[in-house]
Order: C-alpha cells, then sequence, then structure tokens
C-alpha cells in the first residue's frame, strides 16, 4: 500500500546532523578493540571531530549522535559541544541482559526513530553522516540541490572506477537523479553504475515516519529499498569532494599517509617545524646531531628519539613514544606511548605499545615469539 508522507521544507540552508556512531568497526579492528571507530586519531584527533568542525563551518549546529560500544569515551571528548561552537545530543542504544546494560545498536534508521519516538529531535532537514569517515562536501550545495528537487530522501554519491565497484553499495539513478534500485557491492561486470552511496545522506522528517518503530532497522538495506519501490521523491546527487573512509586497516594506514603529506585540505599538521617537514610537540627530546629524519614526520610532544634512528615519513610518532637506540621507522603510524626497541625496523605499520598491524590489515600482537618485532610500551 502506498504510504501518504507530508514533506517540509525550511526557506534557509540551516539544517541539523546526526552522526552515526553506534557501530563496532570490527572490519578494523585491533584498533577498536578498546575504542570506539569515530574516535581513532588521525594527527592527533578523533575523526568525528573533523566531521564536527565541518558541520560547524556550514552553520549546523544541533547535532545528534547514537552510541553504543565504549559510548562514554565519546561522549567524554565531545561533551555538549560548546568547544565547536554547537550543541550535541547522546543517544544510547543498549538493552538490559542478565542485570547488566549491554550495547545493543538498532540500526542506522532504527536508531534515529527511537530518537524522533522519544523527543521529536527531527522536525527540519537532517544531514545524516556516518562517524567515520572525512569528508570536505559543499553542504550548502547539497542541500539546495536536495531541496530544489522536493526530495524526500537524498544520497550523495561518488562515481568510483569500475574495478572497485565490489568494494561499494552501488546506486542506480535515473537521467534526473531519481534512484531506481541498490546493488551491494556488484562485480564490475554486473555493476549498472559506477555511483557508490558516501553514507551521507539528506532526510526529511517524513523519512522517518516509515521506519517501523522499537525494532533494528538500516538505511541502505531497508529503509532505501522501501522509497524506491513506493515510488517516493529519493535522489542520488553526485558530487565531486574528498571523502576518506576508514573501511579497514589499510584504508586507515593509506588516509594517514595522504593526510601526512598535506594532500587533504583543512588537516594541517600540529606542532612547530624545526627542519623542513618536520613538526615537533612540546618537551621531546631528539638526538639531533646523530639521527637521520626524511619528512614529512610528526614527533608527538614528550617522545624520545634516540641516536642513531632513522625516520622516513609519511610518518606519525604518538605523544610519550620512545625510538630506542638504531631503530627505524618508514611510513608508520605509532599511537601514543609506542616503544620502538633497539634496532627495530617498523616498515609500513600501524603500532601501538599493544600490537602492529601492516598496510594488509596481518596484525601481530605483544609477547609473539614468531616475530623478529620487539617493541612495547614506553611507560614502562
Amino acid at each position: 500500500m502506498m504510504m501518504r508522507v507530508r514533506l517540509q521544507y525550511t526557506r534557509n540552508q540551516m539544517a541539523k546532523a546526526m552522526i552515526l556512531a553506534a557501530g563496532q568497526g570490527t572490519r578494523v579492528r585491533p584498533l577498536t578493540k578498546q575504542t570506539p571507530k569515530p574516535m581513532v586519531p588521525i594527527l592527533g584527533k578523533p575523526v568525528m571531530e573533523y566531521i564536527i568542525e565541518h558541520l560547524a563551518r556550514y552553520g549546523v549546529k544541533e547535532i545528534m549522535v547514537n552510541v553504543a560500544f565504549n559510548h562514554w569515551k565519546i561522549e567524554n571528548y565531545f561533551g555538549d559541544g560548546h568547544r565547536w561552537g554547537v550543541q550535541i545530543g547522546y543517544s544510547y542504544e543498549g538493552v538490559r541482559e542478565h542485570g547488566e546494560i549491554v550495547p545493543k545498536p538498532m540500526g542506522s534508521a532504527g536508531g534515529m526513530r527511537r530518537i524522533q519516538d522519544f523527543s521529536g529531535f527531527f522536525d527540519d532537514t537532517t544531514i545524516v553522516l556516518c562517524g567515520d569517515a572525512i569528508i570536505d562536501l559543499d553542504l550548502n550545495a547539497a542541500l539546495f540541490e536536495h531541496k530544489k528537487k522536493q526530495a524526500m530522501a537524498s544520497v550523495v554519491t561518488l562515481e568510483v572506477p569500475l574495478d572497485q565497484v565490489k568494494n561499494y553499495g552501488i546506486v542506480v539513478a535515473g537521467n534526473d537523479g531519481k534512484v531506481t534500485s541498490f546493488q551491494e557491492k556488484p562485480s564490475p561486470e554486473e555493476a549498472k553504475s559506477q555511483l557508490a552511496s558516501t553514507g551521507i545522506y539528506i532526510f526529511e522528517p517524513a523519512v522517518l515516519e516509515m521506519v517501523p518503530p522499537g525494532q533494528e532497522f538500516d538505511i541502505g538495506s531497508q529503509l532505501f529499498p522501501m522509497l524506491v519501490q513506493q515510488g517516493l521523491p529519493f535522489y542520488a546527487q553526485s558530487r565531486h569532494f574528498n571523502w576518506i573512509d576508514i573501511g579497514r586497516v589499510a584504508d586507515y594506514w593509506a588516509v594517514c599517509q595522504r593526510v601526512l603529506r598535506g594532500e587533504v585540505a583543512q588537516m594541517d599538521m600540529p606542532g612547530k617545524e624545526v627542519r623542513p617537514g618536520v613538526w615537533v610537540g612540546l618537551g621531546t627530546r631528539v638526538d639531533w646531531d646523530s639521527v637521520d629524519i626524511t619528512g614529512p614526520v610528526y614527533i608527538g610532544s614528550g617522545s624520545c628519539v634516540e641516536a642513531g634512528v632513522k625516520i622516513e615519513g609519511p610518518a606519525w610518532i604518538g605523544h610519550g613514544s620512545c625510538l630506542r637506540k638504531g631503530s627505524k621507522v618508514v611510513r608508520s603510524v605509532l599511537f601514543d606511548y609506542t616503544r620502538v626497541s633497539e634496532g627495530t625496523t617498523f616498515m609500513e605499520v600501524v603500532a601501538s605499545p599493544q600490537y602492529v598491524v601492516d598496510r594488509n590489515g596481518k596484525t601481530t600482537y605483544q609477547g609473539d615469539e614468531s616475530t623478529s618485532l620487539r617493541w612495547g610500551d614506553a611507560r614502562a
């Protein structure tokens, strides 16, 4: 049966925002074993912080965030949002099992419906973003197109090379942009389009009326097919912008390399540039006369770089880390308080005091005697 919907449009470009941050981030483990995916750092800042800064830049001041796993780490860091000139609210998704509260995400659409039933927050056009991707999308242009077409829902897409369609949800749309179907990670031979969904959506309040209350429900696999089936005004926008998605550990390593090389706008290296391409934080101890450092490299506050160390950028050395005598770090990211033992080489890895992950996702944990890598916690 066709559902009647009531569309509402505002006169200006202002909108509310929803950041989806309740997922477990299993594909980027071990980075997310103790850390929510939106809190994974790039240039020392959580991914989600860049999203909030981008929304604030466009005057989006009211932001809801759904949370679940390790939710307190997100809430404690961002608080009420006043540091960024915005208001942030949270919706925890969990259940009581055997007397304990445990996280249980309700799906991207189900979580939004829960918020709407509780408070009616989504009473205006809402920009929906995933909490684990960095973007520089022109939000004003996207909102203008959405309203010009009198869309009930819009999905922002990017054209990807044919050989990469297998990694994305592919959107199929007519010449007018109206969405006709979806393909979930099709093979290049089966792909009907090269427009990949970026996980950026624009919704009118009426969209949430279609989501069944009180149950897990997904935007991409359930809500969108329903909009298409009922022939509702649902459009794809094809735009050119930077979309930096951290889907896997290999993506995280590649993203960090791009950012450290200065290829992403509005993501500047912190610290003080003491040599061309070499930045340091406060209170570092570096044996400058004997080290060999090729930028871009950042060395965090309180870090120690001993004699004979070689660092080849792009590389990030988190604060409190220690590179022992004769060690070598090449195109790698070291999280805070990582100690690289004497004579050890870290080549194209992401490392913490507990684990080392190479650029292909292979993980080695502390205490594994089968590896030649020697590292640990610099605090010990």
